[in-house]
């Protein structure tokens, strides 16, 4: 029980969790400074649940659709659906469950009734993903967009209404994970060109791709800048902004056209750095200063 326990949370990428929820709890807790707002610790289990249940009924559907693609991947060939350690059946249990326990988790919320009205229409956007890259090379952006969803979610989650600052959030989730899956994605440009995937490195080939990823992660240091202003956040959120500049040449620097080898770390480790740094930064900038 233990070892299927271990495959599933190993099948859904438990761990990378922390790129999208630190920015939801940070949007909860600058809706919660915000006057008028009631802090609710049924709130925060919410949008905790909301966040692990949506995300791992995601991950699990795009394991199930992509699985005879996985199975011809080199990299990717030893995955728990191709490599047989879970079988397709469970999977499928598993991403129904996990779908209804994040639609059932929305009534936390109640007396609000946007987040289970909404709670259809996102899952939907969510599983989406899984089938973007056949026809588009732009889904690492419907990636990004699904993630993006996060802070805008957990704001309506606590006040109940669609506002600017949970959508700035949104943008810089938006052309951050926007850029580091491109970088992601330049591990497979041969075999999505290959297979007619569609990537923007397979399009328009590593070097170029690399570009587009820098100029998407120049635009998030510009967003951070724009909701350092617009949320009225200080000095402390302001030297936080120019860390994560920092973080993200390092990213690039260590990841080149001609050597993909780092890219692991550039991945989780950096990018898992700069998630929770925003969070406890925005954090004390909120509660402290």
């Amino acid at each position: 029980m233990f070892q299927q326990l271990r495959h599933f949370l190993e099948l859904i990428r438990f761990s990378h969790t922390v790129f999208a929820l630190p920015f939801a709890m940070l949007s909860a807790v600058i809706a919660w400074s915000m006057p008028g707002s009631e802090f609710r610790w049924r709130d925060v289990l919410g949008i905790l649940v909301c966040m692990v249940t949506a995300r791992s009924a995601a991950m699990a559907f795009n394991r199930l659709v992509d699985r005879e693609i996985d199975a011809e991947n080199p990299r990717t060939a030893k995955r728990h659906l191709p490599a047989g350690l879970l079988s397709v059946g469970s999977v499928v249990v598993f991403t129904i469950l996990m779908s209804l326990a994040f639609v059932a988790a929305t009534t936390l919320f109640f007396p609000k009734q946007l987040p289970l009205l909404l709670a259809v229409p996102v899952l939907c956007f969510l599983l989406g993903y899984s089938l973007a890259k056949r026809w588009t090379s732009l889904c690492h952006y419907w990636l990004s967009a699904a993630l993006m969803l996060s802070p805008n979610a957990a704001w309506i989650a606590v006040r109940n209404e669609f506002a600017l600052v949970p959508a700035l959030l949104g943008g810089v989730i938006f052309f951050w994970v926007g850029g580091f899956d491109i970088i992601y994605a330049c591990q497979d440009a041969e075999f999505d060109k290959k297979r007619r995937l569609k990537s923007i490195p397979a399009r328009f080939g590593v070097r170029s791709a690399l570009r587009i990823a820098s100029g998407s992660h120049l635009i998030t240091i510009l967003m951070l800048l724009v909701l350092w202003k617009m949320a009225g956040l200080g000095l402390v959120f302001l030297i936080g902004v120019i860390a994560i500049a920092g973080l993200l040449m390092y990213e690039h620097w260590i990841v080149r056209p001609d050597d993909l080898n780092r890219i692991n770390v550039a991945f989780f480790n950096v990018n898992a750095i700069i998630s929770f740094g925003i969070l406890i930064l925005g954090c004390l900038d909120v509660w402290v200063f």
